[in-house]
């Protein structure tokens, strides 16, 4: 598992920017006309520099997406109601392509602006976008290619329920603790006057990086580039009041929608916390955000929510929440930082959006908390940095 060191983790605690520093721009060098290895030496630096940055957007052309998916006759990577991915190269970089239907028309100008926003993000825990093409009621996304899987699948392994690659506390906390920092960042770190909303935060949509085990966010723009958010709806974010349903369909993901967004159909930062803790709930414990059982009793199927019965073992108490984590990391974690999860996950979890807390909060409490679990694993000699595989077993 890796592992970021104590250095690294209180640094990005203290650093309230994602400024990044470039070299000055008031230094002109004295070149002499004898000088040329300087010269290419400088030319080399300058060319590594621009290698070493960000890209612009790109707004790709429609034949381009044709190309890659075969005219869409190559075999999906994935596929949902909602979407459907392909696997492929773009401008030869491997790239994950979605298709997904536009809520809204956004013109190519409002594209561009949008995108530039988006793409300009620097985080080692957001999957990174590279830019997009419409077609018709379409929009098509292009992100990174990241291999790993997702969180969903490492902690319910379909093939093998009785074995997960995050069987030690220690890598749950960093999926937590990258999560907490890449939702922070969403909401607070890009330096835009609008408050971003990720608004599709679950855990089949975190990815669990191969051999290091950090936790990358997907589908970061999608809402904005999507139409899924409108301007007055970000706008009246921190109201909470009814959308009008003529502007925007009501669309979320059962077992993290907020109580108030099922009601209401606003979209905000509070939504993506109450996601977040559910997401929390679901690392603590192994189980699935909603569940459906077969009831012996009534002959039917019962609703069993992570989120209700994460509030009975705290209701209960005493050895109950020792029962509920998962057994697959066989006892092995720091009670009282387990308990503290939970309780923080309720807290994200709160009915009332005005009583859950902010990500910079959440982000802060979690990363205390993973140093807490490290120096736990230190003191009793637990290995806090390995790799895994994620190969079929």
């Amino acid at each position: 598992m890796a592992s970021k060191s104590l250095k690294s983790l209180t640094s990005s605690l203290v650093n309230t920017s994602s400024s990044h520093t470039y070299p000055s721009t008031n230094y002109t060098p004295n070149y002499s006309t004898t000088s040329k290895s300087r010269s290419f030496s400088n030319r080399t630096y300058l060319s590594s520099l621009k290698d070493s940055l960000s890209e612009n957007p790109h707004i790709y052309d429609f034949s381009e997406i044709c190309k890659a998916t075969n005219n869409f006759l190559q075999k999906p990577f994935s596929s949902s109601s909602s979407s459907t991915s392909w696997r492929c190269r773009i401008r030869g970089k491997e790239v994950i392509l979605f298709q997904r239907k536009s809520r809204r028309q956004i013109g190519l100008p409002e594209l561009q602006e949008r995108l530039l926003a988006i793409c300009r993000s620097h985080h080692s825990s957001l999957v990174k976008l590279f830019g997009a093409s419409t077609s018709g009621n379409y929009i098509y996304l292009v992100y990174e290619y990241v291999h790993g899987a997702n969180l969903a699948t490492c902690l319910r392994n379909p093939q093998n329920p009785s074995y997960t690659v995050l069987s030690s506390w220690l890598s749950r906390m960093q999926v937590a603790t990258d999560l907490a920092h890449g939702l922070d960042y969403i909401h607070h770190r890009l330096g835009l006057n609008s408050e971003y909303v990720h608004d599709h935060l679950k855990s089949c949509s975190v990815l669990v990086t191969e051999d290091s085990l950090n936790a990358k966010i997907c589908h970061f723009g999608t809402a904005e580039l999507c139409g899924e958010i409108a301007g007055n709806e970000r706008s009246s974010a921190r109201s909470y009041g009814r959308l009008d349903s003529r502007v925007m369909k009501i669309e979320g993901i059962i077992g993290y929608m907020a109580p108030e967004f099922r009601s209401s159909g606003v979209k905000t930062q509070k939504c993506d916390v109450y996601a977040f803790g559910v997401v929390i709930l679901e690392l603590v414990s192994g189980e699935e955000a909603l569940r459906y059982v077969f009831d012996d009793g009534g002959g039917g199927y019962k609703r069993i929510s992570v989120i209700e019965r994460a509030r009975e073992v705290v209701a209960v108490g005493g050895g109950e929440l020792r029962k509920w984590v998962d057994k697959r990391v066989k006892d092995s974690y720091p009670a009282e930082v387990a308990e503290k999860m939970v309780l923080l996950g309720l807290e994200c979890v709160d009915d009332d959006p005005e009583n859950r807390p902010d990500m910079g909060q959440v982000d802060v409490r979690v990363s205390k908390l993973y140093l807490e679990s490290r120096n736990w694993a230190e003191k009793i000699g637990l290995p806090t940095d390995f790799s895994v595989s994620m190969a079929p077993r």
